[in-house]
């Protein structure tokens, strides 16, 4: 894991605007005032012209975005996840996703990996209202190559799509084969005892917890889920079948993102044991990355601790 070096998904997302912007002239950006943090400066340094600083406007930003849309344009607007999703939500399903226009939305430091900014700045809670909307494609890449071809195919495809971006750097877990399609998981390692369905940040940490407890003799299975809309329930029950007990871990709240669209797939198809591994209904705080993700149960011994529990309510 991660032998091909580390890269954020917000710094992939730039580098991946700045190569479809070569091959699309249709593509623009749109940043309300954070293209550093974004890194749609690239962008805006290639193609001048084609990128647009609304300011801290986000609301503007998108039903600007809507209008270029509906011009014939790929807009790609880009913010904090934080503001992305909730100070610009009533434009987001009025403007972008009632119409279905193609609105691509770049956003970048979810979760509480935002670190030091603290809880205004700590998207916990955008999977929920992002995936709620009718018409919206909702991507959570797990490294810098997921990233980068989830721009591809958003650009590529008709309709909205909600790209959650992570600021810190991660490994790459994905293989270099790897094609992005939304609607299909990835097994990055086959297991018998549990499966981990994981998104974002927390690949990677599922992945060294399977490895952590292959050394206990426990066969994990580590399933890479960065579509959350659609999802790949198909992928889903099928490990469910094979393992019988499943575990989720994403960097949101555990009420309705990831997790809770696992359990929705199991209980109506097929009911096996659950735990969920997130935030617990809790707002965000200030501190380093690492620490509040130690502090909120994201680590990797709170996933092995998961995966031990399921166990034993599978063999109980």
């Amino acid at each position: 894991m991660g032998s091909e070096g580390w890269q954020a998904t917000r710094a992939a997302y730039g580098e991946a605007l700045v190569e479809l912007g070569r091959t699309d002239p249709r593509v623009v950006v749109l940043d309300a005032d954070l293209s550093k943090s974004t890194y749609t400066y690239k962008f805006a340094g290639e193609f001048p012209d084609r990128h647009f600083n609304m300011g801290i406007a986000e609301q503007n930003m998108m039903g600007v975005a809507a209008g270029l849309a509906t011009a014939g344009k790929i807009p790609f607007a880009s913010t904090f996840a934080v503001f992305a999703s909730g100070r610009a939500f009533d434009q987001l399903r009025v403007a972008i996703c009632y119409p279905g226009l193609s609105v691509k939305i770049g956003a970048s430091h979810a979760g509480i990996t935002v670190g030091e900014d603290g809880a205004s700045h700590q998207a916990l809670e955008d999977l929920a209202l992002m995936t709620a909307l009718p018409n919206m494609t909702v991507v959570v890449p797990a490294d810098g190559r997921e990233a980068r071809q989830a721009v591809f195919a958003a650009a590529a495809s008709p309709g909205p799509w909600y790209l959650r971006l992570g600021r810190p750097v991660v490994p790459v877990v994905t293989p270099p084969d790897y094609r992005f399609s939304p609607g299909r998981g990835l097994v990055l390692r086959e297991g018998k005892e549990v499966a981990i369905v994981a998104c974002g940040v927390m690949v990677a940490r599922a992945l060294e917890a399977a490895e952590a407890l292959a050394a206990e003799g426990i066969e994990v299975a580590v399933i890479n889920m960065s579509s959350l809309k659609p999802l790949d329930g198909e992928l889903v029950v099928r490990w469910a079948r094979t393992c019988g007990a499943v575990v989720t871990a994403e960097e949101h709240s555990i009420i309705n993102g990831l997790g809770a669209a696992v359990a929705a797939v199991l209980g109506e198809e097929y009911p096996v044991p659950l735990q969920r591994v997130g935030v617990q209904d809790r707002f965000g705080q200030s501190g380093p990355p690492d620490e509040l993700m130690v502090a909120y149960g994201l680590a990797v011994p709170d996933l092995c601790r998961a995966v031990r529990q399921v166990c034993r309510r599978k063999r109980g």
